[in-house]
């Protein structure tokens, strides 16, 4: 059977931008969804016109706020995708949703139409750092939207929070994630403030305006969110994602293996076929490269993508060990790695894998390679030595696998 893919829709629209946000978000562009929505159902026709028989198992609605949708224009791209690709019957679709957009009947509607999977922006429970945040709920809006989500029969729902925020203390922190796990979620994901170039935060503290956020007590943080979500029945599976029992997130499992997805959307990031590629990143440009005649482009290339470039076999390793070394139960399956690269991690990276597992922050396993406990905490630096290190056994090893 061909491996499945997944699909990755890119939802641009805000009500207002995030001080923190950096993705591919604009603000007073109501008018255009019409139009993005059926430039959206056109990449999609295009991209499966040229796509190998493949079955779909998940679809991502991510953003920007893709809750700002009308309900018939989630009809018209969900039709889309049921007519142009084969969608597994356990199909996870998923939506990034604000809390405050959250209906009953609206979520019932979403779940009339296929999305059996929530993301819900929390960010955190503490009024003044959703203030920094410049976010536009409370915590009253996120317990309604849980509720709403249930009384809707959605029992898949992600949180999303965030800690290591100018201000924060450990104890604000404690605050969100104990809030986060009495609305009871099947997955929460959590992550570190990345201060982003060219966002209100990173502006804010460079100016000196707020204080840079401190990296000991960031630890601490991650390092009592990981008892306190285990104590709680959450098993943490990747960095940054904790679940119950079986509701780990196939899409991003996804990118985490390093298999193929499709970027559908302005500003949307995919790769397929060896490629990996972006598409345009303005809205109106977007849709107007799509309004244009199609010429035939290599799959999953569209009239809508911008950049693009060939995966060499040495950047495809040092992607699936960036990407699966982030799993931290899973790690690198040395059977699957051995089938992708035609050699062992342990002979292509000798020097990484026997300094790190010496410093004990590896686990090296009869079947998988995986970050220790306390690797987890240093992940970007175990990580690092793979990507700096210059394997010369892999050079033969890839050029004959």
């Amino acid at each position: 059977m061909p491996s499945p893919l997944s699909i990755y829709i890119h939802i641009p629209f805000c009500k207002a931008l995030c001080s923190y946000c950096a993705f591919n978000t604009y603000i007073d562009l109501a008018h255009l969804m019409p139009a993005y929505a059926r430039a959206i159902c056109a990449e999609l026709a295009y991209v499966a016109d040229g796509c190998p028989a493949r079955p779909v198992h998940s679809i991502y609605f991510g953003g920007g706020t893709p809750s700002l949708l009308t309900l018939a224009q989630f009809a018209q791209i969900l039709r889309q995708l049921g007519a142009s690709f084969a969608l597994t019957d356990d199909c996870e679709i998923s939506l990034e949703a604000n809390p405050d957009d959250l209906s009953v009947s609206y979520l019932s509607e979403l779940r009339a139409l296929g999305f059996n999977r929530i993301s819900i922006g929390m960010q955190s429970a503490n009024p003044r750092l959703l203030t920094l945040f410049e976010r536009q709920h409370d915590l009253q809006a996120v317990g309604d939207a849980v509720r709403s989500a249930r009384s809707a029969r959605f029992d898949n729902v992600n949180l999303d929070v965030i800690f290591g925020s100018p201000y924060e203390s450990l104890a604000d922190w404690q605050g969100t994630i104990g809030a986060a796990v009495d609305f009871a979620p099947e997955h929460i994901s959590m992550y570190g403030l990345e201060l982003k170039g060219g966002t209100s935060l990173r502006t804010q503290v460079d100016a000196g305006v707020l204080p840079q956020p401190d990296e000991d007590l960031f630890a601490d943080m991650y390092e009592y969110a990981a008892g306190f979500l285990a104590g709680h029945g959450y098993g943490q599976y990747e960095i940054s994602n904790w679940r119950l029992p079986a509701r780990e997130c196939r899409h991003n499992l996804q990118y985490w293996r390093n298999l193929d997805y499709i970027g559908i959307g302005a500003g949307a990031h995919g790769f397929a076929n060896g490629m990996r590629y972006s598409t345009i990143t303005a809205p109106a440009r977007y849709i107007a490269a799509l309004e244009k005649a199609p010429k035939q482009r290599r799959f999953p290339l569209t009239p809508a993508v911008a950049k693009h470039s060939a995966v060499s076999a040495a950047d495809d390793l040092y992607e699936t060990v960036m990407m699966s070394l982030r799993l931290t139960r899973e790690g690198i399956s040395r059977a699957h790695f051995q089938a992708r690269f035609g050699a062992d991690i342990c002979d292509i990276f000798p020097a990484p894998c026997q300094k790190m597992a010496g410093l004990g922050l590896l686990h090296i396993e009869a079947e998988r390679v995986r970050l220790s406990d306390a690797g987890r905490l240093l992940s970007n630096a175990v990580i690092r030595e793979f990507v700096e290190a210059i394997p010369p056994a892999a050079i033969p090893l890839l050029a004959a696998s």
